[in-house]
């Protein structure tokens, strides 16, 4: 959350100010930690959620005379989100806009106003590389660049020129300096233009490398958004988890996955966090698997001591939410949805999933009272 200050800095150099890039080591520059007086303790506060998946049903109803309002879909998040310093989401779909006509699976585009809502309710970090970014072409892209362009959110994995794709965009809050980068596995059979491979990251193993080593070193913490895995299973596949150990030996502190389409566990692997899908925001997929996602959050700790710097994540979490389906699309907290047969039996087994792989991962608490 917000900075904190265990005690007040002093330095027995007058006019010691700390702004070289950091890394997650301690004793990462020339500065001599040993002139510092007291503990420096900074935070902020991290919450996920997964695929913003706008069918034709989902807008549909958001459209009234014309004009698309999503926000009572979304409405359950805001006193969420605002606790949070940072808030990501996958914008599965499109947000190519009106203008170039709406269309539903399995070639997406989407209107934009759905950006406004998740925007107002304060979500600033978003992926926007996974297998529809494609769908409907360069035209759309470029809506969609130019939209984004507008928002006061860091978006990732799709990119109007090869200068922004290379360009490390470095964010701070609280006093920790943070990037996102994103990646997808493909794009459905559509090809991305030769020449214009920064459209859409479709990762390799070099890439990853090579683009991870570029930001390491500028941040405290770093952000990987992989659109990964089998669609509609509980359980992450080898690739997945041979590239979450990859992710986490090449220093990657958060790893947040979606493309399932349903929840799959949490993992701490060394000091690397992560999630390997979050499963479903909105949609209009049906079936209780697909109906049910994962928020999760952590805590971004850094200490400046007499010793340098760490960079820790901590207090890992993951809670359910559900999203109605058939006569609306509100997103609503599992344990308060009433309409949920045998929500207890159902709450109890997917929050089993979370913990699937590593019983250290609290499950609720998301939601702070």
């Amino acid at each position: 959350m917000k900075r904190v200050i265990v005690m007040i800095c002093l330095f027995l150099l007058s006019g010691c100010v700390i702004k070289e890039p950091v890394k997650k080591t301690a004793a990462l520059s020339a500065f001599d930690y040993s002139r510092l007086e007291f503990e420096i303790v900074e935070s902020a506060d991290v919450f996920m959620v997964g695929d913003a998946l706008l069918h034709g049903a989902v807008y549909k109803q958001a459209e009234k005379n014309g004009v698309y309002d999503f926000s009572g879909m979304v409405e359950v998040l805001e006193n969420i989100v605002d606790d949070y310093d940072l808030a990501f989401y996958n914008q599965e779909t499109i947000l190519g806009g009106t203008e170039l006509g709406l269309s539903t699976y399995p070639q997406f585009n989407s209107p934009q106003e759905f950006g406004d809502a998740m925007m107002n309710l304060g979500f600033n970090l978003v992926s926007l590389a996974n297998n529809h970014t494609m769908d409907r072409g360069q035209s759309a892209l470029a809506a969609s660049h130019q939209y984004w362009s507008e928002q006061d959110a860091l978006t990732a994995g799709s990119y109007a020129s090869f200068e922004e794709r290379n360009t490390i965009q470095v964010r701070e809050i609280n006093g920790i300096t943070y990037t996102l980068l994103a990646y997808t596995y493909g794009t459905n059979g559509i090809p991305v233009p030769q020449g214009k491979e920064y459209l859409c990251n479709v990762y390799t193993e070099e890439m990853l490398k090579e683009d991870i080593s570029a930001a390491r070193d500028l941040v405290d913490v770093l952000i990987v958004s992989m659109h990964w895995g089998t669609e509609y299973t509980h359980t992450p596949n080898e690739t997945q988890e041979g590239l979450a150990h990859l992710l986490a030996d090449l220093g990657v502190d958060l790893v947040i996955g979606h493309h399932p389409h349903v929840i799959q566990p949490v993992q701490w692997i060394d000091d690397t966090l992560v999630y390997y899908s979050l499963g479903n925001l909105i949609s209009a997929q049906d079936g209780t698997p697909r109906l049910i996602g994962m928020m999760g959050a952590v805590t971004i700790e850094k200490r400046i001591t007499r010793e340098g710097r760490e960079v820790i994540l901590k207090d890992a979490k993951g809670d359910l939410i559900y999203t109605s389906y058939g006569w609306a699309y509100s997103n609503l907290h599992l344990k308060t949805f009433d309409q949920l047969p045998d929500m207890q039996d159902t709450y109890e087994e997917y929050c089993e999933i979370i913990t699937r792989y590593d019983d250290s991962i609290q499950v609720g608490g998301i939601i702070k009272e």
